[in-house]
């Protein structure tokens, strides 16, 4: 397999600072007329030797994060609106295509992830989303089939009672067939 990178969680002396010592550092990050060198000096002055790169670092990991979090909600809001559009969208399918557009960004910005994965891995990942297609499209299939024999049953016993009513019978049948439609679209 070779040598594959070790993964270590981040660590800078921005953990290390108390609670309250970290939102003013917050506070102050967000203040643009206020430089990382001065942010630094006055939390050195409260006790806290920090460096001004240590505060950049720290303030640009924490702008990705609040650009993650801000993409992730127009995401969220685009998916409720054409949900609440869609009423007949299914909702796994909108799991699916969630979990399938975090993935395409994954698979997009990590090429030596990738290159270091193990071909099994790989072939797991790939056996199981096939896996959930194959199980929704079963699905769909089991409902449509289900659909169409209780019309069936529906309409022999429709048959039975308006026998005398062949018109009204016709009609009612027009209308099933309708629904069936949409529901199947």
């Amino acid at each position: 397999m070779g040598d594959q990178r070790e993964r270590n969680r981040i660590k800078s002396k921005v953990d290390d600072l108390p609670a309250e010592v970290r939102d003013y550092l917050d506070s102050k990050i967000n203040d643009v007329s206020v430089t990382y060198e001065e942010i630094a000096e006055e939390i050195t002055n409260m006790g806290y030797p920090i460096g001004k790169s240590s505060i950049g670092r720290y303030a640009m990991r924490q702008n990705a994060a609040a650009k993650r979090l801000k993409e992730a909600y127009e995401k969220t809001k685009v998916l409720v609106k054409t949900i609440h559009e869609n009423r007949d969208i299914d909702s796994s399918e909108v799991a699916t295509a969630i979990l399938m557009d975090a993935l395409t960004t994954r698979i997009a910005t990590a090429e030596d992830e990738f290159d270091d994965m193990p071909l099994d891995k790989a072939g797991r990942l790939v056996a199981a989303l096939q896996r959930s297609i194959v199980l929704r499209e079963k699905l769909k299939f089991e409902f449509t089939r289900g659909v169409d024999v209780a019309i069936t049953k529906l309409k022999e016993q429709l048959k039975a009672e308006l026998a005398k009513h062949p018109e009204i019978l016709e009609q009612i049948y027009k209308v099933m067939d309708r629904v069936v439609e949409q529901a199947k679209a």
